[in-house]
């Protein structure tokens, strides 16, 4: 999972995600039913990820990868960022953007968690 193409595909797949560029046309920013749960710089080499986490995870994870930092630009408490260098697998970066996916979906209005589910 180093090319941008990879992500957007994979987040594609999630229900209820859509993409846009609110940040210029070099951020790429991917959610579900309008609330965002991962960036990134398309043009960046290599490719950065801003993933949101539970808290303990998202230190537990800067613990164990030099590759995951404090969000960048992002409340360093919920968000890492994700270097893709090629230290981490990209089974364990598809679990990382399916942690993220799920934790924004979780705080969704009854509403929107209805809606999604009628999708």
């Amino acid at each position: 999972m180093n090319h941008i193409e990879d992500i957007e595909a994979f987040c594609l797949r999630l229900p209820g995600t859509s993409y846009d560029f609110p940040f210029g046309e070099d951020t790429m920013v991917f959610r579900v039913m309008g609330k965002i749960f991962l960036l990134t710089g398309i043009m960046n080499v290599p490719i950065s990820l801003n993933l949101k986490a539970e808290p303990e995870q998202a230190l537990e994870w800067r613990e164990q990868y030099d590759a995951v930092q404090p969000g960048y630009h992002m409340n360093k408490k919920h968000w890492n960022t994700v270097k893709l260098d090629g230290s981490i697998s990209s089974e364990f970066i598809r679990e990382m953007i399916l942690h993220s996916y799920e934790r924004v979906k979780s705080g969704l209005t009854k509403k929107q968690k209805e809606e999604l589910a009628s999708l």
